[in-house]
């Protein structure tokens, strides 16, 4: 078999298993799988870089399938070059137990580079691997000794770049001029509802053009058409390149391709039957996989290791010359930390007044010196956040080296950036924003929990005592909304010392993180007196307790413990007992045993109250069916933050009567 028809026969035995996978699943996408065939079977077999035997290798080119509704075009290339995926989880296609679900899964299956689905994610992920690259290239690599030295492959389709994250990302690695990003667009013109001209008409080419990106227009069907364009592509070093290709869903079959019915639904058997005819292969076989096709595909492993055993040889090198920089990268692959860092963690004197925001500042300020791979920075907003690393350059397309990120007001691709940044397993990356504008980080926050990276996101402005900007900005639900992101861990420390500890935690635990701070200055803690440190790892924790048995158990987050502790002396002077329990982390609390959860909330005190200038829902776990909860259920209002918080309820007179109303109640309970 010649090596044009060979090619074809590939490319064909991809489009083809990828329907019998949507076909023995009844459900699936068929059209992107046989459309872009061409444009990844070049991509995996003839350009792009990777080991199948070590999918993580760190020398590797990055994958990501941006339009992971076309997973089935991924696994059939991850089991057919010799990745750990047999041919029975490809008939296993999105059934329960399976390593091949609907939409790829980071960390699930062999080979996948980040979860895809949700239409732009992958995109602005892979904006966040170019950056790692250079990023970590800047570090790491020294004259004669390129150890990071790969390029971020997206195939990505038409609902991709109509998303608004995809904008986001583009236009910022336009500005960024980050030339190992490679983009082949899969511009099919069909979407759900029809042909894409129904909503998109604009011109995809000038408005890359205009961010900044090289563009080439291709016919996705010609391999020496994607061949070449790839290889200009990564010739182009000052700009990503977006590589339009033109192709057609579905391609193949007769009555199905360019039609919107093959985008999301099997093909149906005749069908089928009469696109196999076409391609030259049997119509009463399934899953069926040539010996010639396959021991080409497996060639590329073979390659694979080639590849990694000369970088193997370089990092030896490497070595040698640098053997502290070989070192620390060794160390940041296994995800391990340099050894006491922590020491230079700050402890703040008790008594200051100081917004935990500022305490953030300090923290990052005090630690990254000796953590070199924490980077990261805010949607225009470091004056406010206090995310900004002093003495430390701004990363841009001249310094790739420099910690500091100005992602622009562009929350939601910040977001997946870091997301991308975060899978490069080294690096370790913060963003931030006010806490009200999680809301437009809501899918990529979504997706660092799903995968479990670790992503640290630093929400600060976090209640109404923000004050004048009024509703707009002031967050009511978003608390409660991040605590109900499964993987997520929420922590809302009360002062400067226990967001020292709230740090500690994000770096050490290695997976996604919210850190929730204040704008206005609260007391600081003596760590002398208070469990500070341990008691935010574990949680929750006593912060102040009765001389016996209390009669009421004061829960508060954040700004309000300060105002539980000034209530519980207010309580002491009625005789009233009443233990204050600092609660920054519900996530933490829940991981305790039984045990510890019984002591910090004993079952059969009843009367408990919990304080938090946020939505008033979930705080009936932790208060009972005899507790109450002082919250905000409604919006706020534009007026001084000390304002408001009176007339919200947040003071200590309100929170005395509240407590006496509890108490009360459960006198009568007992009688």
């Amino acid at each position: 078999m010649q090596d044009e028809e060979l090619d074809q026969f590939c490319i064909n035995t991809i489009r083809l298993l990828a329907v019998d996978m949507v076909e023995k699943a009844k459900s699936g996408h068929p059209g992107l799988p046989m459309g872009a065939a061409v444009i990844a079977y070049v991509l995996w077999t003839k350009v792009m870089r990777h080991n199948p035997v070590n999918p993580d290798w760190p020398g590797r080119d990055r994958f990501i399938l941006s339009a992971g509704h076309g997973s089935a075009l991924l696994y059939s290339l991850l089991y057919l070059t010799g990745y750990d995926l047999p041919l029975k989880e490809l008939m296993n296609f999105r059934q329960w137990g399976s390593k091949t679900p609907g939409h790829p899964e980071y960390g699930h299956t062999a080979g996948v580079e980040t979860t895809t689905g949700p239409l732009g994610q992958g995109f602005a992920n892979g904006v966040g691997m170019a950056i790692a690259e250079r990023y970590l290239a800047n570090h790491f690599n020294r004259p004669g000794h390129s150890i990071i030295d790969y390029f971020t492959y997206v195939i990505c389709s038409d609902g991709d770049l109509m998303e608004g994250v995809s904008a986001e990302a583009a236009s910022i690695a336009g500005h960024l001029r980050l030339g190992k990003l490679i983009c082949l667009y899969d511009d099919n013109r069909i979407s759900i509802e029809g042909p894409t001209d129904l909503a998109f008409t604009e011109s995809v080419q000038k408005r890359f053009e205009s961010y900044g990106w090289q563009v080439i227009e291709i016919d996705g069907n010609d391999i020496e058409s994607v061949v070449s364009a790839l290889l200009l592509a990564q010739k182009e070093t000052g700009k990503p390149s977006l590589i339009k290709a033109r192709t057609h869903i579905a391609y193949g079959s007769p009555n199905k391709q360019d039609t919107a019915a093959a985008h999301g639904e099997p093909l149906g058997e005749a069908e089928i039957r009469v696109t196999k005819e076409r391609f030259g292969f049997s119509p009463d076989k399934s899953f069926y996989v040539p010996n010639e096709a396959l021991a080409h595909f497996r060639k590329v492993a073979e390659h694979g290791k080639q590849a990694e055993s000369e970088w193997q040889t370089k990092f030896e090198a490497y070595a040698k010359d640098y053997p502290e920089l070989a070192e620390e990268l060794k160390r940041a692959v296994s995800g391990h930390l340099p050894q006491n860092w922590v020491n230079s963690l700050p402890v703040f004197p008790a008594g200051e007044l100081m917004a935990t925001r500022a305490a953030s500042g300090k923290i990052l300020n005090s630690i990254v010196s000796k953590l070199p791979l924490l980077v990261g920075g805010s949607a225009d907003l470091a004056p406010s956040t206090f995310t900004y690393l002093k003495g430390y350059c701004d990363f841009g397309p001249d310094s790739f080296g420099c910690p500091n990120f100005h992602f622009g007001v562009r929350e939601h691709a910040m977001g997946a950036i870091i997301n991308g940044m975060a899978i490069s397993n080294m690096l370790i990356p913060y963003a931030s924003a006010f806490l009200v504008f999680s809301d437009y980080m809501r899918p990529a926050l979504r997706l660092a929990s799903i995968m479990d990276v670790a992503s640290i996101f630093v929400f600060t402005h976090d209640s109404i005592a923000l004050g004048e900007d009024g509703p707009t900005h002031q967050p009511i639900e978003q608390l409660i909304s991040l605590r109900a992101i499964p993987n997520l861990t929420v922590i809302r420390p009360a002062d400067a010392n226990e967001t020292v500890a709230a740090w500690r935690i994000a770096i050490e635990r290695r997976k996604p993180i919210a850190i929730i701070l204040t704008r206005q200055k609260v007391p600081v803690l003596d760590p002398a007196c208070f469990p500070v440190a341990g008691g935010v790892a574990r949680g929750a924790y006593v912060l102040a307790d009765s001389d016996g048995d209390p009669d009421l158990i004061l829960i508060a987050t954040g700004s309000e413990v300060h105002l539980a502790l000034a209530a519980r002396k207010r309580l002491s002077d009625r005789d009233i007992q009443a233990r204050v329990v600092s609660m920054p982390s519900w996530e933490l609390f829940y991981e305790q045993s039984r045990d510890y959860r019984d002591q910090v909330l004993p079952p059969d005190i009843k009367a408990r109250l919990a304080i938090e200038a946020g939505a008033s829902l979930g705080w009936s776990q932790w208060v009972g069916d005899a507790g109450d909860v002082i919250g905000i259920d409604r919006f706020g209002a534009s007026a001084p933050g000390s304002v408001l918080l009176e007339h919200y309820g947040f003071t200590v007179p309100k929170i005395v009567a509240r407590a006496l109303l509890l108490i009360e109640k459960a006198e009568i309970q007992v009688l």
